[in-house]
């Protein structure tokens, strides 16, 4: 998440990357912990931006998924029925074989061959 005006935001990996490099550029040297977190990104971000924000605008339309669990869907683009129940086991919901049926369609739209 980024803070921005004492407002929190969550920011896709791929948003994260972008960031980075951006800084990366204006400045001589990243400190430590954006070297991290650059490396991080660059390794597991799985999507460009347009289509991180594609995946979490669709997901959203799904009543059951909050800004948060979107995210780490486009992060994580699950794809088996496990991958999806594990993103949800902290959750307060208890999510149906057809609700994960439904994520899975999205993400298999957006993965990248």
């Amino acid at each position: 998440m980024v803070a921005n005006e004492s407002i929190a935001k969550p920011v896709s990996l791929s948003e994260v990357k972008t960031i980075l490099k951006k800084i990366n550029k204006e400045r001589e040297e990243m400190i430590y912990e954006q070297k991290i977190a650059f490396e991080h990104a660059n390794k597991f971000a799985k999507l460009p931006v347009k289509k991180t924000e594609e995946i979490i605008k669709e997901l959203l339309k799904l009543e059951f998924i909050h800004e948060i669990l979107a995210y780490k869907i486009a992060d994580l683009l699950p794809v088996t029925e496990d991958d999806i129940k594990t993103i949800f086991a902290k959750e307060r919901i208890t999510i149906s074989e057809n609700d994960i049926k439904k994520i899975l369609e999205i993400v298999n739209k957006y993965k990248i061959e």
